[in-house]
């Protein structure tokens, strides 16, 4: 594929982007903005009276369910990836996810449990297509890699936050203020736009992506697994919507938090006694380890966004302005709006740290997260307890939340994944990639069930509930700290 380039006020000629990374930008701007703007209303439909129209849940059952799909999202991106990269090739895996993700919304859109239930599955199985391959997409359209691909990375992340702002504003107001099914179906609406424009402009991906990258040598065998696991999955899932299997969402959840923790041991047992590590590797893996329980504590706390902090905003924030009422799932906004602010001066920071040797090490910004994150539940302890005093209480507080959860988010995240793909060999890079993303699915999946403490049966526990999770994060980011120079030794060269 070409690069065309355009000269500068100097005559030098400077490359520009290819034309494709434009379409993966507003593709993936329209898959976010569907995903955070069903996320946005998710909970709150679920707890809502069954004659508001919502489900009627008790906050334990629609925290676990939360939990459970959001958890799904990330697990499902391993299988997702493995048939665009031996079956259909990346570039024919987002365009049937996306059309499979718009049916899914639109299945929500219909108001029955059974086809609320029934969407979220398809939602995540599209999802499962469409979000890994975007990404890898994004790669293929610069082989060259260096400095602009980083470029186009930023580019492509910004698109994510655009659509992680659109999405609650115009799905939370719909769902909220309107009908709750008119909420998920606008969802449905932006990604029917992100496939339409992708139609329309797939033609500049060239041939990035455009066949499998690993095609399978036995193709027959490797569609009967697909459609064996497809029909598995079809078959568990018509017999709980027909009753006659009867599924807890609470106890499901509780047992996939283990079993993610037990196949995350498993691996890196697996990587320790038989991946023919030498002492280096050894040594390096071993900071993954930490790492890995450190980013699922994280994400644990930051990920009730969308569960407590979702129903802390709807039933005890004043959100009266002018006489008209904001939806409480427009406070889920305020991350996407800070990260767009705050990425390049964060980034900043660090290079200007580095000019002057006193940059902080892997552990330190780990630690800096965590201890962020501990702040911002410190402040929800306080607000809480000025709720239950005074009844609702200004955004403000949770206003301030956000800002410290989005500083925590930049310090630790893109360090995370960055520190990945240089602790891991070379030769377990990609296995190593899809346990770090355990650690997202499991603090996903910890989060929703957080959201059952917020019962209205149980309001007086909602500061404990929170200053609970300061003492965690915040021992745990104290606990880094002292391990930091460990850490150093184990990782030599590596910031």
């Amino acid at each position: 594929m070409s690069n065309p380039a355009q000269p500068d006020a100097a005559g030098t000629k400077l490359p520009r982007h290819p034309r494709g990374i434009y379409t993966l930008y507003f593709t993936e701007m329209w898959e976010r903005m569907s995903y955070y703007g069903m996320r946005a209303i998710l909970i709150l439909y679920m707890v809502a009276g069954l004659a508001s129209g919502g489900l009627g849940l008790d906050e334990a059952t629609a925290g676990a369910i939360y939990g459970l799909y959001t958890c799904a999202v990330y697990l499902v991106a391993l299988p997702g990836g493995w048939i665009a990269d031996r079956l259909i090739g990346p570039q024919r895996a987002v365009l049937v996810g996306g059309i499979i993700i718009a049916l899914g919304h639109f299945t929500l859109a219909i108001p029955n449990p059974h086809t609320f239930f029934a969407g979220l599955l398809i939602v995540v199985l599209g999802t499962s297509l469409l979000k890994p391959n975007a990404s890898a997409l994004v790669g293929k359209l610069y082989p060259e890699g260096g400095a602009r691909r980083d470029a186009g990375f930023t580019l492509f992340y910004m698109g994510v936050n655009l659509g992680a702002v659109i999405g609650p504003i115009v799905c939370g107001y719909l769902g909220e203020h309107v009908n709750w099914h008119y909420g998920f179906a606008a969802a449905g609406v932006g990604m029917v736009l992100g496939v339409i424009q992708y139609v329309l402009t797939r033609h500049h991906l060239g041939d990035a992506g455009l066949n499998p990258p690993a095609p399978t040598q036995t193709p027959r065998r490797d569609w009967t697994i697909v459609a064996t696991v497809l029909a598995a999955i079809l078959i568990v899932a018509a017999l709980a919507l027909t009753g006659l299997l009867v599924i807890n969402p609470i106890v499901l959840a509780n047992r996939a938090k283990i079993v993610i923790v037990t196949v995350a041991g498993l691996w890196f047992a697996w990587a320790f006694l038989f991946g023919r590590l030498d002492r280096v590797e050894k040594k390096r893996m071993l900071v993954v380890v930490i790492l890995f329980f450190a980013s699922a504590l994280f994400w644990s706390g930051f990920e009730q966004a969308g569960s407590v902090m979702n129903l802390f905003a709807d039933r005890y924030t004043d959100r009266v302005m002018f006489g008209w009422e904001m939806p409480a799932s427009w406070f889920l906004t305020i991350n996407a709006v800070l990260i767009l602010a705050l990425a390049v001066p964060v980034s900043m920071l660090w290079l200007g740290l580095a000019r002057r040797n006193i940059l902080p090490s892997l552990a330190t910004k780990f630690a800096g997260g965590l201890l962020l994150l501990a702040a911002s539940f410190l402040v929800m302890h306080f607000a809480a307890r000025h709720a239950l005093s005074i009844g609702k209480v200004t955004g403000l507080w949770l206003c301030i939340t956000y800002l410290l959860q989005t500083l925590g988010e930049l310090f630790l995240s893109p360090v995370g994944l960055s520190a990945v793909t240089k602790l891991a060999p070379a030769r377990l890079a990609s296995q190593t990639m899809g346990v770090w993303f355990l650690a997202t699915s499991l603090g996903n999946l910890m989060a929703g069930m957080f959201a059952g403490g917020m019962s209205t049966a149980n309001v007086g526990g909602m500061p404990a509930q929170f200053l609970q999770v300061a003492l965690f994060a915040g021992g745990a980011g104290l606990l880094l700290l002292l391990l930091s120079p460990l850490i150093r030794r184990l990782m030599p060269g590596i910031q």
